[in-house]
């Protein structure tokens, strides 16, 4: 014979509702404070570091060294004695394939990339020039040099692409001379010559 139970016999102990409500709470607040903390990565964005891009290329795996001069409006000059000056970086000094291997566990791994990058963190108006200087080679021979200059703040924008050749070490040529004009505009762009790196050795 079935026994009959009150509803109220089923019933939880009100501490333990009490406790268990409590810690609900408190999940569902921390799971809130952590969406807070650590938002959803917005995939794509990228935070720039520079309103301006310069990058110089040459062919993988050449050992000529080519250099990368940088002079600025109030004739500050950038280049791998100098990496720094006012707004202007040198990001990095590339010297062909030299402390281009690492060895690791017993194998050596080589970059065999061949490229320079300068950056301008700012938008000081004035003239800028670009040049590229043949430093040191190994093989002789002429080398064709990529030049990429780009306006990477708010958006990217390319304002000049071309590819130079240098036919000899110590050779000096004019890449790129742009200006920024008080806006912070790019108004100019040209590739008239201009020696600058004499001008390092005064």
């Amino acid at each position: 014979m079935a026994m009959y139970r009150s509803p109220r016999q089923f019933d939880g102990d009100p501490f333990t509702d009490l406790l268990f409500n409590a810690l609900l709470s408190f999940t569902f607040l921390f799971l809130i404070a952590l969406i807070f903390f650590n938002p959803p990565a917005k995939t794509g964005t990228i935070t720039p570091k520079a309103d301006f891009l310069i990058t110089v290329t040459w062919e993988e795996n050449r050992p000529d060294d080519i250099d990368t001069w940088l002079q600025g409006p109030q004739g500050d000059l950038v280049w791998f004695k100098h990496p720094q000056a006012a707004l202007m970086h040198l990001d990095r000094d590339d010297r062909g394939m030299a402390n281009e291997s690492l060895l690791i566990d017993g194998r050596t791994v080589t970059n065999p990339l061949n490229q320079e990058v300068i950056t301008i963190r700012g938008r000081p108006p004035g003239e800028y020039v670009v040049n590229l200087h043949y430093y040191k080679s190994e093989t002789q021979r002429p080398v064709p040099v990529t030049v990429y200059l780009a306006e990477v703040n708010p958006v990217l924008k390319v304002l000049h692409y071309a590819t130079l050749t240098l036919e000899r070490v110590g050779e000096e040529k004019t890449a790129v001379r742009f200006t920024i004009a008080p806006s912070g505009e790019v108004v100019d762009i040209n590739t008239l010559t201009k020696s600058i790196v004499e001008l390092g050795k005064l």
